[in-house]
């Protein structure tokens, strides 16, 4: 799909669309320092399949979206440092920001509402964007993502490890280290081959290489810290997906975060850890259709829709 650009929220964001330019909007957001070409197309045309119109994009500072060029990327143990003992915290931006820009994308394209899914840190910006702005939200879907209540497992210290030296450009994200890196995190059920990673990294790698965003995405993250109670504000349907296996976010991140959305629906997946396989995008098709597909039958049946 050749890629658009347009103003939002003050920034060029880069987008992708699939699907009829009336049908009710899926928005789909991606993770830490991840572009929209890692929403499997699998996934993008079976939703368009079923009757919505299918928007993928690269967050700020990212991909083909506008960099962040005047900012610095933050030293990541200094900020962790700060976040553990409540200090403030100095950053280019926050995943509220990143919301914002979610948001401007929807006024820009002029969708009213829109089912969001977002995957990793993408789940939370989705999270922030349900609790702040109900109003544009018909549902929501958080995929391997967490509330990020300091109390939970972390990740495993190998991973954190390679994460904070990519951050600051100690390791290189050359292919060998990439594939290492995604064998980590990835599905113990759905093992991929290494000419599968190698196809998606390269693919990556050749549209945009910027690992500046990925630090600066990383301290949007940690300088942002728990949601609890913002999900407590959520109340559009909600749909929580988590890997039982993952281990760069663990399923109590997925299970802590339904437990805080009054009336969602937790689904966890055996054999899924930290990826999006092939394997299983058939079943997130049919779970994220039909879970929208509900949202929106609710919605159309409110006496507020019944009235406008």
């Amino acid at each position: 799909m050749p890629e658009k650009y347009i103003q939002a929220n003050g920034i060029q964001l880069a987008y992708e669309e699939f699907g009829a330019a009336d049908d009710p909007a899926i928005l789909l957001i991606m993770g830490l320092g991840t572009q929209l070409i890692a929403w499997p197309l699998t996934l993008c045309e079976g939703l368009a399949a079923q009757g919505f119109r299918v928007i993928r994009f690269d967050n700020r500072d990212i991909g083909l979206s506008e960099k962040m060029d005047k900012a610095k990327v933050p030293k990541i143990v200094p900020l962790v440092l700060r976040s553990k003992f409540k200090l403030p915290m100095r950053v280019p931006y926050t995943l509220h920001d990143m919301a914002d820009d979610a948001v401007g994308l929807m006024d820009a394209l002029d969708i009213p509402r829109a089912h969001l899914v977002g995957v990793s840190m993408g789940g939370m910006i989705t999270q922030i964007v349900g609790a702040k702005y109900g109003n544009r939200v018909l549902s929501l879907t958080s995929i391997m993502s967490t509330s990020g209540n300091p109390k939970l497992p972390q990740a495993r210290k190998d991973i954190i490890s390679s994460m904070a030296k990519r951050s600051v450009g100690t390791e290189a994200p050359d292919l060998e280290s990439s594939i290492a890196f995604w064998r980590k995190i990835g599905s113990p059920g759905y093992i991929p081959t290494d000419k599968e990673l190698e196809t998606k990294i390269l693919a990556s790698y050749n549209r945009c290489n910027y690992p500046q965003g990925y630090g600066r995405h990383l301290a949007a993250i940690i300088a942002t810290g728990s949601r609890v109670k913002l999900l407590k504000n959520i109340t559009a349907p909600t749909l929580v997906i988590h890997g039982k296996d993952d281990p760069l976010v663990p399923v109590e991140g997925g299970i802590d975060t339904a437990r805080h959305i009054e009336g969602s629906r937790l689904e966890v997946i055996n054999g899924m850890g930290h990826d999006l396989p092939a394997g299983l995008m058939p079943s997130f098709v049919s779970m994220i259709g039909e879970h929208a597909l509900a949202a929106q039958a609710g919605a159309n049946d409110s006496p507020q829709a019944q009235v406008s």
